[in-house]
């Protein structure tokens, strides 16, 4: 049997602008997925997927024959036709893989819910390039497309700074770690965001963003060697007026929590999925009393 590992991830900064070159920090999850390979009936692929309580959420076969994956039903799921759009996507980067006539059961496993939006995607094309030993950032633009740091992110030992030079990822591990970590708190809106129509909204801007972008090159930077709660607010802060004209979208403080004292910035695709809290008080009573039940401290979801 063989078993791949990817982990989950947040952008902390420069959602949207990551795109366009700005210096993103971004840090991997204490969940993640798991892929686990193991032989199956011959010519036949078999894949199966629970989430983080055991309960299967998908489960398809596929066909394998003639050097060709084939899909075995003629339903048109749009789970069953994505993986198969990553296997073949695979495949033509490694024509060895998945070339013989074997069988396999494969079997992946969520740590988190999927609406948490963590990378129940970004997971799976590490663990599926890792297998076909193939360049994830290759299956990933031929498949979701993207920046990558979720890919960076899926494999990273801690912390990171990822920033796109042409084609060229660079990638830098930080340590972020802050001493008011204990400060810190990601609360689920309880709402799964599609990225990529955040990100096909945000290309509707044709605006020069070189300023925008050097301040939040600016902010990346001092975020990570921010020692104090309150200068770690002003930033994020900053960073929500500054994304907030780029996509022309209120910041979710205004629209959803005007009456908290503390900060708070939208992480990743806004309207959606995880919000970071900076705050001096525990504000979990603040957020269960408006319907918000998923609030996770900096040590609990981010891995150091």
């Amino acid at each position: 049997m063989k078993s791949f590992y990817g982990q989950g991830k947040l952008l902390l900064t420069a959602e949207y602008v990551v795109l366009d070159g700005a210096k993103a920090l971004a840090v991997p999850s204490n969940y993640g997925q798991s892929l686990q390979i193991e032989k199956g009936e011959i010519g036949k692929l078999k894949w199966t997927s629970f989430d983080e309580l055991q309960n299967v959420w998908f489960e398809s076969e596929f066909g394998l024959q003639n050097n060709e994956i084939l899909k075995q039903d003629k339903n048109d799921d749009p789970v069953s036709n994505r993986l198969l759009q990553i296997l073949n996507t695979a495949k033509q980067l490694n024509s060895t893989f998945l070339a013989d006539l074997d069988g396999y059961t494969i079997t992946t496993k969520l740590s988190f819910p999927k609406n948490w939006g963590l990378g129940t995607s970004s997971t799976l094309i590490s663990n599926v390039a890792s297998w076909a030993k193939i360049n994830p950032y290759q299956l990933l633009e031929a498949t979701f497309g993207g920046s990558g740091y979720d890919i960076a992110c899926a494999r990273a030992l801690k912390s990171l700074t990822f920033q796109l030079k042409g084609n060229e990822q660079i990638i830098n591990t930080v340590d972020f770690s802050p001493v008011f970590k204990d400060h810190i708190y990601f609360v689920h809106l309880n709402q799964k965001q599609n990225s990529r129509d955040g990100i096909k909204q945000y290309r509707l801007n044709t605006s020069d963003l070189s300023s925008t972008i050097s301040e939040i090159n600016n902010i990346t930077d001092c975020m990570i060697e921010c020692e104090s709660l309150i200068d770690f607010q002003k930033l994020m802060d900053q960073h929500e007026l500054l994304i907030s004209e780029v996509i022309k979208q209120k910041p979710v403080k205004k629209m959803l929590f005007s009456d908290f004292k503390g900060s708070i910035k939208s992480l990743g695709a806004w309207g959606g999925d995880f919000v970071m809290i900076a705050s001096e008080d525990d504000p979990t009573t603040y957020f269960k009393s408006k319907g918000y039940h998923t609030i996770l401290t900096f040590s609990k979801m981010v891995k150091n």
